[in-house]
């Protein structure tokens, strides 16, 4: 049977430290290695090899697993607390001797497994995270870590006031609860790959909210989040999240400027007498509005002095009258919104559209990609207005799919809205959610103030470039992690969690309305 001195250090480890466990003979300091007793502690292995302060490798004897937590009793500082970046089994099979398998023959193989950890700390006498001034000692044991430990060392607390539960610590039965209060004050991201799980998190952020009776107003272009009325169905993962599916209708207020499709959605419309003329240019794509703005303006009131009530009809027939077709590119924005049909006589009122408490969501299903932007941008500069003079209260605005509203390359109606809220908004107790499959394509102006950051599963090398450029604490080994985690596992920072955590997502308590249509549906 082969030796632990003969096995292969890992291939990321240094040529010194690989000489030092197969090669070396010089004598080493005399210490005890004799197996302490530590009653309720799972051991998992020995540290072998050259031993740092800030990570180290050991020989797997238990069960352990690639992002658990791990515990070793430092000779001056007490419990230490790491956690297992990656895992390799080393073996002596060669090439001739697989193929001596293929071919039916028995053939013995002397294996290891070699964990990595990277050292997360302890707590001093003043409550402060620190790391070892000095290496563990080759030969010492490793633990599995308590959840009385990961709890003090990472600084998590359970059941609080202003929590948002998201899940259970990977690999533990761990409360991870998100600050409210920080949430609104530094904003959220929550970036995934198509199908990773991006809308199932922020539907659960959004249930905390609901919870805790906080103003929430969400964009939704796909009309995913009315499901939320609707109770969950009983989780059946065999983990314990203590889940109980529920129904959140009763805060819900649903409009849409298409009702036709959204038949449970309140119709959303503006009252253009209301609006002055340069706020009817904010809702075309004109982008020199300075151009036509006297002529609008002129135009709406000559209609006033005519009509009390009137329509973008009469506009449009005013600027007509110009014969000189100055107005062309204007009377055809104008022609547009008014096939939308967004305004009406009475429109919704703000205070309907926003009400203490409440979650509102607009439902962009089945409304043109930039009749979206325009109204995005209408209502977000409306909600940073009123919240700035305190005519609106402290809310989260909730953005999907925001790369369609505040694209890295080019403009949309609604980016400048966006940069200003991201960077402003926090004064005024308006926080920011946005939620994209695309972190490259987002503003990078808007996702570096996200403070926040929920990451799921990521492949492409841009959006991976992107995540590691705005989230801090991010080492290398996580950046290969966000590519492998499994569907339901998130990568969470900010706020009152102090260093990236891999979290469990705990099970939805409403309905779903994000999920997969099957093209061949299958028997249940």
């Amino acid at each position: 049977m082969q030796t632990d001195s003969s096995v292969e250090a890992p291939a990321v480890s240094s040529p010194a430290a690989a000489d030092h466990i197969e090669t070396s003979t010089a004598p080493a300091a005399a210490s005890n290695h004799k197996h302490p007793k530590h009653d309720g502690l799972t051991h998992v292995g020995i540290i072998f090899g050259n031993v740092g302060t800030c990570d180290f490798f050991f020989r797997v004897f238990g069960d352990i697993e690639t992002m658990e937590y791990i515990q070793v009793e430092h000779a001056h500082e007490g419990w230490v607390l790491g956690r297992v970046s990656s895992m390799e089994r080393k073996t002596n099979l060669s090439l001739d001797r697989a193929k001596k398998i293929e071919d039916g023959e028995d053939v013995d193989i002397d294996e290891e497994v070699i964990a990595k950890v990277d050292i997360v700390g302890f707590r001093d006498d003043r409550g402060l995270l620190q790391v070892p001034r000095t290496p563990f000692k080759a030969g010492d044991h490793v633990y599995k870590a308590t959840d009385d430990l990961i709890k003090k060392v990472i600084g998590l607390k359970e059941n609080m006031e202003t929590g948002a539960y998201v899940g259970l610590l990977f690999g533990h039965n761990i409360r991870v609860e998100v600050d409210i209060n920080a949430m609104v004050q530094k904003h959220v991201c929550i970036l995934a790959k198509t199908g990773g799980g991006k809308s199932f998190l922020c539907g659960d952020l959004i249930e905390e909210l609901m919870k805790h009776d906080v103003t929430t107003l969400i964009f939704d272009p796909h009309g995913e989040y009315g499901a939320m009325r609707d109770k969950g169905t009983q989780p059946s993962s065999a983990r314990c999240f203590n889940v109980t599916p529920r129904s959140y209708a009763d805060q819900i207020v649903e409009f849409a400027t298409d009702t036709t499709i959204n038949p449970k959605a309140k119709p959303l419309r503006f009252t253009l007498a209301n609006l002055e003329a340069r706020d009817l240019l904010e809702l075309t794509n004109i982008k020199k509005g300075a151009t036509y703005l006297k002529a609008l303006r002129e135009a709406i009131d000559a209609v006033r002095t005519a009509k009390k009530e009137y329509s973008l009809k009469d506009i449009i027939k005013v600027l007509e009258g110009d014969e000189t077709g100055q107005n062309n590119a204007l009377i055809a924005e104008l022609d547009y919104l008014n096939e939308i049909n967004i305004f009406a006589a009475q429109g919704t009122k703000f205070d309907e559209l926003i009400a203490k408490g409440k979650t509102t969501i607009i439902n962009f299903k089945g409304t043109p990609p930039d009749i979206q932007e325009l109204v995005v941008n209408r209502i977000a500069t409306a909600c940073f207005e009123l919240r700035k003079v305190g005519k609106v209260p402290p809310m989260m605005m909730v953005c999907e799919e925001a790369h369609n509203y505040c694209p890295q390359q080019g403009l949309a109606a609604s980016s400048k809205i966006f940069r200003t809220v991201a960077s402003e908004g926090r004064k005024f107790g308006l926080g920011l959610m946005v939620i994209s499959q695309r972190a490259a394509k987002i503003d990078k102006n808007v996702l570096s103030q996200c403070n926040t950051q929920m990451i799921l599963k990521v492949t492409n090398p841009n959006d991976l470039k992107a995540i590691s450029n705005s989230l801090e604490g991010l080492s290398e080994g996580m950046e290969e992690e966000i590519q492998r985690l499994p569907i339901g596992v998130a990568l969470i920072i900010g706020g009152n969690i102090q260093m990236p955590l891999f979290v469990e997502v705990r099970p939805r308590e409403s309905r779903h309305g994000g999920e997969s249509v099957e093209i061949i549906p299958t028997k249940r």
